[in-house]
């Protein structure tokens, strides 16, 4: 079992000054909100990307070469489908993954932690004078969700360069949860003491109205009583117990496992069917320069059974086809093994899952050398093609250009839909 060891908390003044960048609009939720609740085409989607910090290894996950060279302790395992074998960590996925897309190709330009993140998350390589939004971040801009009392952008878990507003603004940043399902510590209203909370509130307001003499234009640029407003109705929201987990069966939460990224994968569920837009769930731990063999034993006991409960929950709860499910990291691993029996960092045909939501499944796209000579893999797909592909099916428009802060017109996405992947 996971430690539970924590980081700290967040304080209600971390709620405050974290939804002074959020500006969500908060309307009363109507009836129609859950996502469980609609079906066919006129249902909303919801985009959930599940992301392995560090790297993971395409060789070690969904592109085995089992008795090559280049393909380490790892064995290869038949799946539900039948042109495609996976790692043999991954027995639970071998089961769900016939209703999604391998792709085996991924190239990347980047070969850095942080350069490799901020492109993997935005299709856009780092520029000097321009942050460009994650896919995230652009959805929650384009598709936003009337009736929604808390953030339409959530980063579930732990882990580097989390999901930014970029030139859209901080309100579209990825609303930060680090401890998924566990509780609501300094989120909720304090119901048990509602005379001191109505008190304190009395006091805020006084202050407040001192505040705002005298400084109209100064309060208004800041939106500091809408901001206030704001995270009281958070606060307040029956909403929030999409972030908790306690009513869940034991089966369900046992499905999904006891470790940080399992109880973040549920807790997406729960917020897709909510009516959350985009939803992030970090696992770290891919940074698999010595030992990567053991390093990814220890992964997939968070990732197999967390990533196919994922998939069969939204399949049974009739979520997948209005889902859409991305499993990537940063870059993949070198197919040499170095001297620490670890892989290096590898750009070049990296390997992903992805489905739902209007995405055919049972695709396997490209191949990588099993000889490991070869840099290029056949039929390379690149990040941008990816993203192009999620903002069609979501039914964004990547070819209307917005205005950056600084006057730039930029498009969301610079790719073409990958069309074979288009239901």
């Amino acid at each position: 079992m996971e430690s539970l060891s924590r980081l700290p908390m967040f304080s209600r003044r971390d709620v405050l000054q974290t939804f002074a960048g959020l500006g969500l609009s908060f309307a009363l939720p109507g009836m129609d909100l859950l996502a469980a609740n609609k079906r066919g085409k006129e249902r909303q989607k919801s985009f959930i990307l599940l992301w392995l910090a560090g790297g993971p290894s395409q060789l070690e996950t969904w592109d085995p070469h089992p008795g090559t060279k280049i393909g380490g302790p790892s064995k290869a395992i038949a799946t539900k489908n039948p042109k495609l074998k996976i790692s043999d960590l991954y027995p639970r996925m071998a089961e769900q993954i016939d209703t999604m897309s391998v792709i085996r190709s991924m190239v990347s330009k980047e070969g850095d932690h942080e350069r490799g993140a901020y492109f993997l998350k935005t299709g856009f390589r780092p520029a000097p004078a321009l942050v460009h939004p994650s896919v995230g971040a652009i959805l929650t801009h384009e598709l936003p969700v009337p009736g929604l009392e808390i953030p339409n952008h959530i980063s579930l878990g732990n882990g580097p360069s989390p999901a930014r507003g970029g030139y859209l603004g901080a309100k579209y940043d990825a609303f930060k949860v680090f401890d998924p399902g566990l509780n609501l510590q300094n989120l909720e209203s304090g119901t048990d003491d509602k005379k001191r909370q109505k008190r304190r509130l009395s006091n805020l307001n006084v202050i407040s109205s001192s505040f705002r003499l005298g400084r109209q234009l100064q309060v208004k640029r800041t939106l500091h009583q809408q901001t206030i407003d704001r995270a009281r109705l958070m606060m307040s929201s029956e909403q929030l117990d999409a972030l908790v987990i306690k009513e869940e069966p034991q089966k369900i939460r046992d499905a999904y496992g006891d470790s940080n990224f399992g109880r973040g994968c549920l807790v997406a569920r729960r917020l897709v069917e909510t009516g959350v837009r985009a939803i992030e769930v970090t696992l770290p731990g891919f940074d698999s320069h010595a030992s990567n063999y053991g390093s990814h034993v220890e992964s997939a006991k968070s990732l197999d059974p967390a990533f196919s409960a994922l998939i069969n929950d939204l399949k049974t709860r009739d979520l997948l086809d209005s889902t859409v499910v991305l499993c990537i990291g940063e870059f993949g691993r070198t197919p040499k093994i170095n001297p620490l029996g670890g892989r290096d960092h590898w750009p070049s045909g990296f390997s992903c899952v992805v489905g739902g939501g209007g995405i055919k499944g049972g695709l396997v796209i490209g191949e990588t050398d099993p000889t490991g000579k070869e840099i290029e893999p056949t039929d390379p797909i690149e990040v941008n093609q990816l993203y192009a592909t999620i903002f069609k099916t979501m039914g964004v428009d990547i070819t209307q250009e917005t205005i950056t802060p600084i006057g730039r017109p930029m498009k969301f996405c610079d790719g073409k839909p990958i069309e074979r992947l288009l239901v």
